[in-house]
């Protein structure tokens, strides 16, 4: 382990010149974009955050105090494992290549540029969030995905270094100058441009959008490219901290919710300075329904390629599934013809974007699950509820039709007059804005958003988070 390296690295990065000064000539680059596009202000401050400093389980969350542009960002690999083989796909049992395949270069680094991408839009999504924390355990969450967020842009830039060339050292750079939400240069994703700037939003985001990263870096992981199996799987054991910090955020403003209603003579959470059940739901509808968008098409060629070549698998490849070939399987789909869906069955290899969408949907399910329990355990009546996958979608096969959130088929005119049953209102983001003050004491939490139930490593909820300097 070279964690003392100029750019800290498990990979022997010090063994090749010729990598390790390409990747320093990147380093003061990633350094300006953090300070112009990640967090504003706190830039100066100390920070109780967990750096890895080795991928075994005793190393990879080292906490303490560090000031964000000094965070030890570098290039952790999961360890090598003996004999691997590709997992699936016409080379299924093949060892693995250390080397890209030739035949497969293109495709291969659309997909690393593609998840490079998401890393730092994320960043430059949430970087005004800060100013309006609920509360230094909040504010330290936030920055502690940040920063992670910009270590798995790094392990995208490494693989595009090693083994790319030229190209790859050009597609490094513009990781570095595409802009989430910039109008000549967005971000290659459509919902990683779209604003966060309020916490429910970044919980939301955290909860579904995350939760998709996870399920990339889970087919990632299966890859038979194994340099980049290995960075996934490291990538990996720190994106649960980002879906934990949503799935927890939704659950303590809920929480909340149903403490206001009982405050309030007529049950109106909003009334009493909170966010109503209604408007929460409004917020999972609309980065749900967004976030499955990540997947993909329904029925995808591009999936059937990448199984097929063994560059991605199905999540849990080897756990989860007998069939490594997937030549003769089919999936049942609803496919719209003429106004209506009929049922479809499709071969297993081009739906491979609808298993791994599947395995996301049912994850959270469970999270819901959770935060219904919650609501049910403060006595009251309310259910929260995924919308269709069908619902809002803006890619794949449902684009440009329109359904209610039961996934039924309704009309343009239906859809726009009920839609504001279903997607946030002006008004409900009025209101979120409205509740935006920064809450900056220790131990304080803001009005509308419930404590955690323990703080973090061991620490307790009152903690400094956050030191100011």
């Amino acid at each position: 382990m070279q964690l003392h390296e100029k750019i800290p690295n498990n990979v022997n990065l010090s063994q090749n010149r010729r990598l390790q000064r390409a990747l320093e000539n990147w380093q003061p680059n990633y350094i300006n974009w953090w300070k112009e596009a990640g967090p504003v202000d706190f830039q100066a401050d100390q920070i109780y955050l967990r750096t890895a400093i080795s991928v075994d389980s005793k190393g990879w969350a080292n906490f303490e105090y560090v000031k964000m542009p000094d965070y030890k960002w570098g290039i952790f690999l999961a360890p090598p494992e003996q004999d691997r083989v590709i997992p699936c796909g016409d080379s299924f049992g093949d060892p693995v290549w250390q080397d890209v395949p030739g035949e497969f270069r293109n495709a291969l680094r659309r997909i690393i540029v593609t998840q490079g991408d998401t890393e730092p839009a994320s960043v430059e999504q949430q970087r005004a969030l800060c100013n309006t924390a609920p509360s230094l355990y909040d504010c330290r969450n936030l920055f502690q995905v940040n920063v992670e967020e910009g270590r798995h842009l790094w392990a995208m830039v490494y693989l595009l270094h090693a083994h790319f060339g030229r190209d790859g050292r050009e597609e490094a750079e513009e990781l570095l100058e595409r802009r989430s939400g910039d109008f000549d240069k967005p971000r290659i994703l459509t919902t990683f441009n779209e604003p966060i700037d309020d916490w429910l939003s970044f919980f939301m985001f955290t909860m579904f959008t995350d939760r998709d990263g996870k399920y990339q870096l889970l087919a990632l992981a299966e890859s038979g490219f194994d340099p980049l199996s290995r960075t996934t799987r490291f990538m990996l054991t720190e994106e649960a901290h980002h879906m934990f910090v949503g799935e927890t955020g939704v659950m303590r403003v809920v929480q909340r919710a149903c403490d206001l209603m009982k405050q309030d003579p007529n049950e109106d959470a909003r009334a009493q300075g909170g966010m109503d059940l209604e408007l929460v739901q409004r917020y999972v509808n609309f980065w749900y329904s967004s976030s499955l968008d990540l997947f993909g098409g329904e029925i995808s060629s591009n999936a059937a390629d990448y199984f097929a070549s063994g560059l991605k698998g199905r999540a849990h490849e080897g756990k989860k599934f007998e069939d490594h070939l997937a030549m003769t399987g089919h999936y049942s789909i609803d496919v719209p013809t003429d106004g209506a869906l009929e049922n479809r069955e499709v071969p297993m290899r081009n739906a491979m974007n609808e298993v791994l969408r599947d395995a996301y949907i049912d994850d959270n399910q469970r999270g819901v699950d959770r935060w219904n329990k919650a609501i049910a355990d403060k006595g009251v009546d309310f259910t929260i509820r995924l919308p269709n996958r069908r619902f809002n979608r803006k890619m794949g096969i449902y684009t440009g039709l329109h359904f209610d959130v039961n996934g039924n088929p309704i009309s343009e005119d239906e859809f726009n007059r009920r839609k504001t049953e279903w997607l946030p209102t002006e008004s409900d983001r009025a209101h979120v804005r409205l509740l935006m003050q920064p809450v900056i004491e220790p131990g304080k939490m803001a009005n509308w958003l419930g404590a955690p139930a323990r703080g973090i490593n061991g620490q307790p909820i009152e903690f400094e988070y956050v030191r100011r300097a």
